[in-house]
């Protein structure tokens, strides 16, 4: 549906977006029907989409528009992004939400994208915008980086990964985990939620959900969410768990919180290292330091304002 200009019908959505049908929102998933997006490694997909368009016909018509600029090959991330947006995958475990593309690969669709946009007297689309997405490390996404297709045309995308590696099978390129050790430095700056010395039991492994079983054997710091001496779970919110734990092993490990859901959060920029009796003491150390840091020294990691000269005092007394 491309004319002679290749942006001739990128209208880029104005006046295009329908608003959802009443009672859209309890639709169940139901099979992808948008041409473009029959490609991607999901077939179920859930109206209205992350647009408002509330039946697959309407976001037809509108994702179309961008064919044109599929044509110009600006991204390898354009169509993956575009069919997050127009046919968000649907899975069992999230049917209330449609789950979002990651910043990130907005980001990167916009970067390859805009520029062409741009040449042809077109912006990128407010209802594109990157800045509302959710961040890989704090909230559920999807990514290609993510995703390894199960066997056969007709399966649903999974998420496996190897939970003693840390990266998803099916490539090493794929959710890579960024090693961090822990430093004294990284630990004033990061002001971790939570930290734990705890035994794993089990990493669980769900299409978008994986969740580590661990038995708490002391709790160092906690903040908001509460933290039983018990069995508790921590949520990764892609489908790679970041950093790497295994089964049987046990660990100090520093996250941060989902107080909306009360949930602790194992993500990347947190930290597990095998535990050590050492380096709980270091902990405890470093604990005392963010709750009294020394007089007339700033934490690391913090950003206060520099406080102004009390007025009482005479510049000309101040000594170098």
């Amino acid at each position: 549906m491309v004319s002679s200009g290749p942006f001739s019908l990128l209208l880029l959505l104005a006046g295009v977006l329908l608003s959802p049908a009443p009672g859209a929102h309890g639709a169940a998933c139901e099979p992808v029907r948008i041409p473009m997006c029959k490609p991607m490694p999901w077939n179920m997909t859930k109206m209205p989409n992350h647009l408002h368009h509330s039946t697959q016909a309407n976001a037809i018509l509108a994702i179309e528009q961008f064919e044109g600029l599929l044509d110009t090959q600006c991204s390898p991330d354009l169509r993956f992004f575009l069919c997050a947006m127009y046919a968000p995958i649907c899975t069992i475990d999230f049917q209330h939400e449609p789950i979002k593309p990651c910043k990130s690969v907005c980001e990167r669709a916009r970067a390859g994208c805009e520029p062409v946009l741009i040449k042809y007297q077109h912006v990128w689309p407010e209802s594109l915008a990157c800045e509302e997405l959710p961040v890989y490390d704090q909230g559920v996404c999807i990514s290609p980086e993510a995703i390894v297709t199960a066997d056969g045309p007709d399966s649903m995308p999974d998420f496996p990964m190897d939970s003693n590696n840390g990266n998803c099978r099916g490539g090493g390129e794929r959710c890579k985990c960024k090693p961090i050790r822990v430093t004294q430095k990284i630990y004033l700056r990061n002001n971790y939620n939570y930290v734990i010395r705890a035994k794993v039991k089990e990493v669980k492994n769900k299409c978008h959900d994986v969740t580590a079983i661990v038995e708490v054997k002391e709790i160092l710091k906690s903040s908001l969410v509460n933290i039983p001496r018990d069995t508790v779970s921590l949520y990764a919110n892609s489908g790679c768990l970041c950093p790497p734990l295994s089964a049987n092993e046990e660990y100090i490990i520093m996250g941060y919180e989902d107080e909306e859901r009360s949930r602790l959060l194992l993500v990347e920029g947190s930290i597990a290292e095998k535990w050590k009796d050492r380096l709980g003491k270091k902990i405890k150390r470093w604990n005392l330091k963010l709750h009294h840091p020394p007089k007339g020294k700033k934490e690391s990691g913090q950003s206060n304002p520099p406080q102004k000269p009390s007025r009482s005092k005479n510049p000309r007394q101040t000594r170098n």
